[in-house]
């Protein structure tokens, strides 16, 4: 391999240093690592991911599969990318990856930032059609963004025609036209939205300069969009067709246009069309000496290839079957083109075979979508730039698309897919996916088991999964299949594309996105004094909520055992802000909320609340809550404060697709009211202390009652509510007073010893109670006669989500776990499996699991709640727990364990 004079557009004058693999090299500034390494003599870049079999590089843009790489960049790296995209710069350190790269665990101080652009026509692709149409529509005054993935736009082969160079100039000049290289399209979507990666790598070395980004997405939404993308080269499958040296002609052909690399000194051609051929001319012309030009349409092939660590001679068969090895170095493939429809076919256009191109083509455009060159399946120069400047003017002016622009060859394109191997060579050496080291057999073995449909062979195969999305060997895949089937091709059809086009980081999908700006932290308006007393805080959903308050010397279970005591001896108050609440309202709101609840509120009067379950459809247990009446046609609805979206983005889905002809509404307002929690014997006191005008006895507010007063002069919602079994209170004022609220209520409290608690105390108080937090005592396999809450399904109210699955065979068996309590003889780890014998055969059947465990103050021992085979049953035996170093056991009982008479509840 050397640099041929006369030859590529580097600059031979900006040597560049770097290293691969631990060895320094030279190259040129314009190289990609790609073309430096192969100048460099490089053969192997890397092996393959399952067989280490040695591999090289084989084309010259995206469609790469072999050349993945690991790149160092300012004390950092980036794994998987394509050696063919990669700009040489001075200093660069990279080294070969087996088919998967490492994630650096150190921070990445670089930008990845977006950007929201909008056009009259965008254009995918700067090739000449792409260029053609961009040029064309910008002499229209069109807003016109072209993005193109290479670092130019200038011609690719050397000698260009003039009018393609002249496009380029102009445009990079025209005022209305915007033009962003090394910029792929990696995703397109409804109604013109399209998104771009920009690669952003001026700089060329280490991390980028302060505010300068090293990626950069674009969201752009175009009026009309220009799809020239081109066509993928495609390989062959024979013996040995993964070695180094093996490499499409068409990309030999870039290397010595665009590189000046000559990539080797003597070939042999195996091509199915007029394309290897023209390869061949121009790199004899530069000086590769041709051993022979095998064309499949004469009957010659290429069955196999020689060599160790590159390829050194070729086995050609012709059409007498004759075979004959002619050494060589490399050995170059045109076994036809595919067209990039990948794009087109995300947006929900759709392609068919088409016979004279060999490849599967557009067929049903989305809206507003033009074409332009290869992609149509036209391969011929003066054809695509003629359809590029219709397609431009066509989008420009938003008329129709011109079918007829340029017209696809009428005869069938001879298909070159698998070549049987010579003696002593088998189907397993040629490969048909070199990134998944997936062979020809691979395919046969999938289709003697009776696999028939591409997506099926993918999946037993993976082939097309890794990051190239099949760009080589889809379609080789396809037709392996139709001979194999003997199916026509165009009736197994291409599998699905999907985005990314290619690939992406998830820094340049996050972009500024970062920490609180990724997933914001929601605080309350009482936060700053949790802050302040020291609370140790813990994420719910988005919320920063106080798990415990330490004092000094107080670890975790210290405090929690603390903030337990208060509330069951005395008085304690905790921050319930984040609950979620949603107000419902309207005529139809109890015919809406007895469709999803469980319980009939038709019965619920006015100033009062009930408890409440949301199913889902399969009759499992959704969500939990109190709903508040707070006059004829208007409810609060709360909800768990994980699920506060999700149960209203239920609500709106039943809503708007199911019964739209309720007249309701649904607004969220959890951030608009701030709630204090008072809970405890002394409560009541506390309570009346800051409410003199609110009848707070036992006989005047009875439990689950709602009443409208003034509490620490604010305008406040009292509930008589309790998470915690005890007497107690919930108080709601409009979030910017819940501060004020909860200074006073502390105020107020101290003469009773009044202690702050946080969600792990709450969390013991509730379970000593039996009361379940949904989505830690059920898994989404739970009913609520499950739960032992039968009692809140109504029977004679009609239908609601999830009834009928409750009379399912399934949901009325033996067997099903239920909720139990458990009394261990040491505290159990939560997740832990139960066991009924502890002397089983293994494998050991498991009977259940414990959902949450902990120590009590108030029971002076641990405890815990279970999910148990038939556990109420088990009431009063023992269950083992096998655990890394022991087992300890357990006596089941029943899920209330502190004050199970209710006593308390009402002071």
């Amino acid at each position: 391999m050397t640099r041929v004079d006369g030859f590529g557009r580097v600059d031979r004058r900006a040597p560049v240093a770097f290293t691969f693999d631990g060895a320094p090299l030279t190259g040129f500034r314009g190289d990609t690592l790609a073309s430096a390494l192969l100048a460099g003599g490089v053969d192997v870049v890397g092996t393959s991911i399952h067989r280490g079999r040695p591999r090289g590089i084989s084309a010259a843009g995206a469609e790469e599969p072999n050349g993945l790489v690991q790149v160092e960049l300012g004390g950092g790296s980036e794994p998987m990318l394509r050696a063919t995209e990669v700009e040489l710069f001075d200093g660069l350190v990279a080294r070969g990856l087996p088919g998967r790269g490492a994630l650096d665990p150190t921070p990445d101080l670089a930008r990845y930032d977006r950007v929201y652009a909008h056009c009259d026509v965008l254009v995918i692709g700067g090739g000449p059609a792409g260029l053609a149409a961009a040029y064309a529509a910008s002499a229209t005054g069109a807003r016109v963004i072209l993005a193109e993935s290479a670092p130019e736009l200038w011609p690719r082969a050397q000698g260009e025609r003039g009018p393609v160079r002249h496009a380029a100039e102009r445009l990079a000049i025209a005022a209305e036209t915007r033009v962003l290289l090394r910029t792929t399209a990696i995703g397109a979507y409804d109604a013109g939205y399209v998104v771009l990666a920009e690669r952003r790598t001026d700089h060329h070395a280490g991390e980028p300069p302060p505010g300068v980004s090293r990626e950069r997405l674009w969201h752009v939404r175009a009026r009309r969009i220009v799809l020239a993308t081109g066509a993928h080269e495609r390989p062959v499958a024979f013996a040995g067709n993964d070695l180094p040296g093996v490499m499409l002609a068409g990309s030999a052909r870039e290397y010595l246009d665009r590189f000046g690399v000559l990539v080797g000194s003597r070939a042999v051609v195996l091509t199915a069309g007029d394309s290897g051929h023209d390869a061949a001319a121009v790199l004899a012309a530069a000086g590769l000496e041709i051993a022979t030009v095998a064309d499949a349409r004469a009957g010659d092939v290429v069955c196999a290839a020689d060599g160790e660590r590159r390829v050194t001679a070729a086995i050609v068969r012709d059409a007498a079957g004759a075979e004959r090895a002619l050494p060589c170095d490399l050995l170059l493939l045109s076994g036809g083109w595919s067209p990039v429809v990948h794009l087109l076919s995300q947006a929900q256009g759709t392609v068919l075979w088409d016979a004279g191109a060999g490849g599967f083509v557009p067929d049903v455009l989305p809206e507003g979508w033009h074409l332009a060159g290869a992609v149509t399946g036209v391969y011929d120069h003066d054809a695509c730039l003629a359809q590029g400047a219709a397609a431009g003017a066509e989008a420009a002016a938003a008329g129709s698309p011109n079918g007829a622009a340029a017209a696809r060859p009428a005869e069938p394109a001879t298909m070159l897919w698998a070549v049987p191997p010579p003696a002593g060579r088998d189907w397993d050496e040629a490969y048909v996916d070199q990134q998944r080291d997936a062979t020809v057999a691979d395919v046969r073995r999938a289709a003697a088991a009776g696999l028939r449909s591409p997506e099926h062979v993918k999946r037993f195969t993976t082939i097309g999964t890794a990051n190239d999305q099949g760009r080589t060997s889809g379609v080789l895949t396809l037709g392996v299949m139709a001979e194999l089937l003997e199916t026509p091709i165009a009736a197994l059809g291409p599998t699905t594309f999907r985005p990314p086009f290619a690939p992406v980081s998830f820094a340049l999908l996050a972009g500024p996105d970062r920490g609180a700006l990724s997933d914001p932290v929601r605080t309350t308006t009482i936060h700053p004094w949790h802050v302040a007393h020291g609370a140790v805080f813990e994420d719910v959903g988005q919320w920063k909520r106080p798990w415990f308050y330490p004092r000094k010397g107080e670890d975790l279970d210290a405090a929690v055992l603390r903030e337990c005591a208060a509330a069951r001896e005395s008085v304690a108050m905790m921050d319930a802000s984040t609950l979620g609440k949603i107000d419902v309202q309207g005529p139809d709101a109890i015919t809406f909320l007895n469709r999803l609840y469980t319980g009939d509120f038709s019965t619920l009067k006015p100033g009062r609340c009930r408890y409440g379950l949301l199913c889902t459809a399969d009759g499992m247990v959704f969500d939990d809550g109190v709903t508040m009446r707070l006059s004829e046609d208007r409810f609060l609805v709360t909800t768990t404060t994980g699920n506060a979206a999700k149960v209203l983005d239920w609500f709106e889905e039943w809503l708007q697709t199911e019964w739209p002809e309720l007249r309701v509404h649904c607004t969220s307002v959890t951030e608009q009211w701030a709630t204090v929690a008072i809970a405890g014997p002394r409560s009541r006191d506390v309570v009346g202390a800051l409410a003199p005008g609110l009848d707070v006895s036992r006989e005047g507010f009875g439990f689950m009652h709602i009443r409208e007063a003034t509490v620490a002069g604010l305008p406040a919602r009292v509930c008589r509510v309790s998470f915690s079994g005890e007497l107690a209170y919930e108080v709601n004022v409009p979030a910017w007073h819940g501060l004020a609220l909860w200074e006073a209520v502390w105020d107020a409290g101290q003469p009773y010893g009044i202690t702050p608690y946080g969600t792990e105390t709450m969390h013991v108080l509730r379970a000593e109670k039996g009361y379940v937090i949904v989505g830690q005592d059920t898994d989404g396999t739970v009913t609520p006669q499950d739960l032992g809450l039968g009692w809140m399904v109504a029977q004679d109210k009609g239908d609601f989500v999830g009834r009928r699955s409750h009379a399912r065979a399934d949901s009325r068996r033996p067997g099903r776990k239920q909720l139990v309590g458990l009394l261990p003889t040491e505290r159990l780890p939560e997740g832990a499996q139960l066991v009924l014998d502890a002397g089983a055969a293994v494998p050991v059947p498991m009977a259940g699991f414990v959902t949450s465990s902990y120590d009590s103050a108030a029971l002076g021992r641990p405890f815990a709640l279970a999910l148990l085979e038939d556990g109420r049953a088990l009431e009063g035996t023992t269950v083992h727990v096998p655990l890394e170093d022991r087992t300890p056991t357990a006596e089941v009982v029943g899920t209330v364990l502190v004050d199970p008479e209710g006593t308390r509840r009402d002071g």
